[in-house]
């Protein structure tokens, strides 16, 4: 769209991704070491606080591109923070004394579920409103606005359940995560990590580009429908997702890297075929994959973060999913000299050895054990 409306160059517009990255990195790694400090509430409030900071900037965007840049950078803020502090929040709701009632899997299922469900309905208005609804490059802001308010309230009276003050000396010094060093951790959920968001910047970010000559004017149409039916199918499968993961091994996690590795092979067969009804069935597969390693990724971090670097931990794990989204950019620079589709199959290999690595120490370094 603004390429199309605002004839920004397509180096421009991936420049608007790379700033949101340059936002959202750092608050992954440093919003959890401030919650785990100072509490998680606080640094959620200052979260939400960016989030209507991110879209006021953004809908000034018809007024130049450092509104877009800023707005991105603040918008980065904000799901760093959603993501290390509120993942970690919820997971410490759902348990006793908040929640007495809930399994070992609610927390990462629900903030699981919250993430996808997010991302996908906000996809799913501002590609509508894109392709049919008025000012296209100011009304999803507002209502994103009028949506997060609220929440403010929300987060304020939710209650906190990390004492305050809990650790030591001056926080930055707590910005090295020493259980990002544990064995499991380097050896099956670093390695699952980056699959998680690469399939969904090939499947709903990349692919729509690959399409154009087959979706000619109903572009933006299809990558708001594959985003959709990936975060849908991610969404649905959480009750799954917490079966197929085990306690006693990273089953969860070769599951769904395994579904990833099958899903971008779709995506290789749709590109070749030039097919959008294709490239839809990749996105349903991909979706299935990012929903069971997103669930089993946070359980193993919840299994291996002790309480004081719980958030922490959560935020390296982003940290490394998000890393995926380099995929497209990557790809892109390789495909001036090897067709996309066979970089997509080198790509499907490459999650296929990923997943045998995992398998090989999935019975390993159990903590506990």
């Amino acid at each position: 769209m603004y390429e199309g409306r605002e004839h920004y160059s397509a180096l421009m517009v991936n420049a608007f991704l790379g700033v949101y990255v340059l936002g959202l990195a750092p608050a992954l790694l440093i919003s959890g070491s401030l919650s785990d400090r100072h509490g998680r509430r606080p640094v959620m409030l200052a979260g939400v606080a960016a989030a209507v900071m991110g879209s006021a900037l953004l809908a000034l965007g018809p007024y130049g591109a450092e509104f877009l840049v800023l707005g991105r950078l603040f918008s980065g803020f904000t799901v760093g923070i959603a993501m290390a502090v509120g993942s970690s929040w919820l997971k410490e709701l759902s348990q006793p004394p908040f929640d007495p009632t809930a399994d070992e899997a609610s927390g990462a299922r629900r903030s699981s579920l919250a993430f996808l469900m997010g991302a996908g309905l906000g996809a799913l208005v501002a590609g509508l409103i894109a392709q049919w609804g008025p000012a296209p490059e100011v009304l999803p802001f507002l209502i994103h606005i009028g949506v997060t308010v609220p929440f403010a309230f929300v987060v304020a009276a939710a209650p906190e359940t990390h004492r305050i003050g809990g650790v030591a000396g001056p926080w930055w010094r707590h910005l090295r995560v020493p259980s990002a060093g544990h064995r499991r951790f380097v050896r099956v959920v670093a390695i699952a990590a980056p699959w998680l968001f690469a399939s969904a910047a090939i499947g709903y970010g990349y692919l729509p580009t690959q399409l154009r000559g087959a979706t000619g004017s109903w572009g933006l149409v299809f990558a708001t429908a594959a985003t959709v039916v990936a975060l849908g199918v991610s969404s649905a499968v959480q009750t799954v997702a917490k079966r197929v993961h085990s306690m006693e091994s990273a089953r969860g996690l070769c599951t769904g890297v395994a579904i990833i590795a099958a899903g971008i092979a779709v995506t290789a067969l749709a590109v070749s075929a030039r097919s959008p009804w294709i490239g839809l069935a990749a996105n349903v597969v991909i979706g299935a994959g990012m929903g069971v390693t997103m669930v089993s990724g946070l359980l193993e971090v919840q299994r291996i973060a002790p309480r004081g670097e719980l958030a922490s931990l959560t935020g390296v794990f982003y940290a490394l999913a998000y890393a995926g989204f380099l995929a497209p950019a990557v790809i892109a620079a390789i495909a001036a000299s090897v067709s996309v589709t066979t970089i997509l199959w080198v790509v499907a290999a490459m999650a296929v050895a990923s997943w045998l690595l995992i398998l090989s120490a999935s019975t390993r370094h159990l903590p506990g054990a």
